[in-house]
This record gives C-alpha cells, sequence and structure tokens, in this order.
C-alpha cells in the first residue's frame, strides 16, 4: 500500500510506516500523476482535492485532512467514487485558543488596557470559537457569541452580527462558505468594514477569505485604522503586501501549528484508517510527543493579566512570528517556507504550574 501526504503532516511514518510506503511532498502543488499509484492520501488545507487531481488516482481508498475544515475537499466526488474521507474536527482548537490568548495579552500591552474591562465578540462558536471564549473569560472578559446556523437551535445564548461587530475585539472562527444561507465569504466586508470604530480590534484565526483585505488596506489607510491581528489572508500564499504593515500581529496561517495539534491530526486520520482497514492501533498521540522544554512552574501568586502575559509568553512568544513573517516579506514563496519551516511550538497544557495556581488552568495550563 502506497501513501501520500503532505510534507508538513508530522508522525505520519511513525503512525503509518510499518503498514504502508510512506512518501511526502509539498501540498501546495500536488499534481495528477502523483497519485496514479496511491491507495492514501493525505493533505491539509493548501491542497484542493477535486476532479481534476484525482483525475489519475485509480487505486485511491482513503482521503484525509488533518484540518477542521474541509472546504478543499470535494466529499461528494469522495462518495460517488466510493473513497473514504476522514476529517480531524478539534485538531487544533488548543493551539488557536492557545494563538488567540496571546495575541490578546500582546493587544493589551499595545493599547493599555485591562481586558476586564472590554468584550470579545466571537465569530463561529464551534471547537475553536468555543475554545477561544473560554480563555477570555479566564481574563474576566465579558464574551458576546455569533453563530447563525447554532443560533437556529436556540442552545445558546447568541447574537446577531452587527452586535458582535460592535464589540471592543471580535475574533473569527467559521468555516469558508460560498453559498448557503449563511455564507462567510467577505464575512467581513467593505460595508462592516467602514462600520467600525477606530478602537476596535480585529483577530483572524480561521480562513483569509472570510475578510476583504483590500477594504481593509483602505480602512488602515484612513484616519481611524484599526487594531489588526491576522494569521490568515485573502489569497494565500500571496500576502497583500501593502497591508502588513498596518497590523498588529502578522503571522503565516499557524494559529494551529503546535505540536500537539498536529498530531491530533494526523493521528485522527491515523485512528479513522485504522478503523476502514479493520486493523488495530499501535500508538497513541502522546507517546508521539518529545518531553516540554519547560516542564513546571511554581507560583507564589494566581495569575493577573501581566503574570498570564509572562507565563504565556514563555511557553508561546506570538511577537517572534510576527517578527519572522516581517523579515520573510517580499521574499520567494515566503509564505510557505514559514510554514514548513515553523519551529517547533508547543501548547500552555504542557507546562504543569503548581502553587497559587487561580485560573491557570482555564487559562490552558495543566495545574
Amino acid at each position: 500500500m502506497k501513501l501520500l501526504a503532505d510534507e508538513n503532516m508530522p508522525f505520519v511514518q511513525e503512525l503509518f510506516g510499518d503498514r504502508a510506503e510512506v512518501v511526502t511532498c509539498p501540498g501546495r502543488n500536488l499534481r495528477p500523476e502523483q497519485l496514479r499509484d496511491v491507495d492514501v492520501l493525505l493533505v491539509r488545507s493548501i491542497t484542493r482535492v477535486d476532479a481534476a487531481l484525482l483525475a489519475q488516482a485509480e487505486r485511491l481508498s482513503f482521503v484525509g485532512t488533518a484540518t477542521i475544515g474541509y472546504e478543499h475537499i470535494d466529499t461528494d466526488l469522495l462518495a460517488r467514487r466510493g473513497i473514504a474521507f476522514a476529517s480531524a474536527p478539534g485538531c487544533n482548537k488548543v493551539a488557536v485558543g492557545d494563538y488567540v490568548l496571546a495575541a490578546l495579552l500582546r493587544v493589551a500591552e499595545h493599547k493599555g488596557w485591562s481586558l476586564k474591562d472590554k468584550t470579545l465578540g466571537v465569530v463561529g462558536v464551534g471547537n475553536t470559537g468555543s475554545e477561544v471564549a473560554a480563555r477570555a473569560r479566564a481574563l474576566g472578559m465579558k464574551v458576546l457569541l455569533c453563530d447563525p446556523p447554532k443560533a437556529l437551535q436556540k442552545t445558546t445564548a447568541f447574537v446577531d452580527l452587527e452586535q458582535v461587530l460592535a464589540c471592543d475585539i471580535v475574533s473569527f472562527h467559521v468555516p469558508l462558505t460560498r453559498e448557503g444561507e449563511f455564507p462567510t465569504w467577505h464575512l467581513l466586508d467593505e460595508s462592516a468594514i467602514d462600520r467600525l470604530h477606530g478602537d476596535q480590534v480585529l483577530i483572524n484565526a480561521c480562513r483569509g477569505d472570510v475578510w476583504d483585505n483590500e477594504s481593509l488596506l483602505a480602512r488602515q489607510q484612513s484616519e481611524a485604522p484599526l487594531t489588526l491581528v491576522m494569521d490568515v489572508w485573502e489569497h494565500e500564499p500571496d500576502v497583500l503586501a501593502a497591508l502588513v504593515p498596518h497590523v498588529l500581529l502578522a503571522t503565516p496561517h499557524i494559529a494551529g501549528y503546535s505540536l500537539e495539534g498536529k498530531a491530533r491530526g494526523t493521528f485522527a486520520l491515523y485512528r479513522a484508517w485504522c478503523e476502514q482497514q479493520q486493523l488495530g492501533m499501535h500508538l497513541t498521540p502522546e507517546q508521539l510527543l518529545p518531553p516540554s522544554p519547560i516542564g513546571a512552574i511554581h507560583l507564589h501568586e494566581a495569575p493577573d493579566q501581566a503574570l498570564a502575559a509572562r507565563l504565556v509568553r514563555l511557553v508561546y512568544d506570538i511577537e517572534q512570528d510576527d517578527a519572522a513573517f516581517r523579515q520573510a516579506l517580499g521574499q520567494p514563496g515566503f509564505f510557505d517556507r514559514l510554514r514548513k519551516q515553523y519551529p517547533q511550538r508547543r501548547e500552555l497544557g504542557s507546562v504543569q504550574l503548581s502553587g497559587v495556581t487561580g485560573n491557570g488552568e482555564a487559562l490552558g495550563f495543566k495545574v
């Protein structure tokens, strides 16, 4: 059996190598002829799996994406061809929670804010949105939730988009959809951008095309620019370079790129494939991970906003990612190179807090 995987997926050899011949390649430019003799295809969000890509894939029996969303996969085509499919919902929600927490603390430092006095609006309340909401509440923030499809179920108190766009900080966590009752393409369009006031903060850690980047650039060049945190960009990997100087934190679609998150993503596909093949699993996600560089921290006082910022920076310094992005901006292939060469990043939960831990567990640490 032959398996082809995106080169940025870790632990593929460890999980699949004893049962399949594993080949890896760049996921951005995968070609149909590479799939001629492939039985299993494992991708990430940058690979569009459609009829064109699968035109020569006569042996293909399983496709997996190590991502939460799967708008890049033609699942109807796979079903028609009898090809099994799996995704990895929730695999990187903790990593995205870490990323947005780090961003919130950096924004607060930049603006001189006490986050307890601020309101966070979360657009899209699935796995990652719920995780982000929990971190914000741990900081003492008031959180408003916007999710029109879920609002139809009336199981939680939701607000509409206009209400959530009035919050001090708005964080987006929606899939990219262009059709249906609630399309998200350019959800933040020119008219929505124009209605925002200059002291607001916007965070995008979902899909770049959810924001109209050209309209954002026009707003940022006005007399009332917004504070922006952008991990994703319209038309990736082609970044609107003129927008970057007007962004507080700019990163190359790595919000979910913790080592733990990547391991969960690959493992979810391994589990699904083993079930399809009726095979037993011989490893767990925990067995794949090396020891954390920082094992434990003893606290003599409960984490307030300032101490939380110091603790988070010990594990994940978001400003290093921002600096690397700005330094590489404009170089050929810089976006994918930063993703491919992304340094090993551990989640906050890899560190155990002891002593006066306060809200440490709610912030994402182990206690």
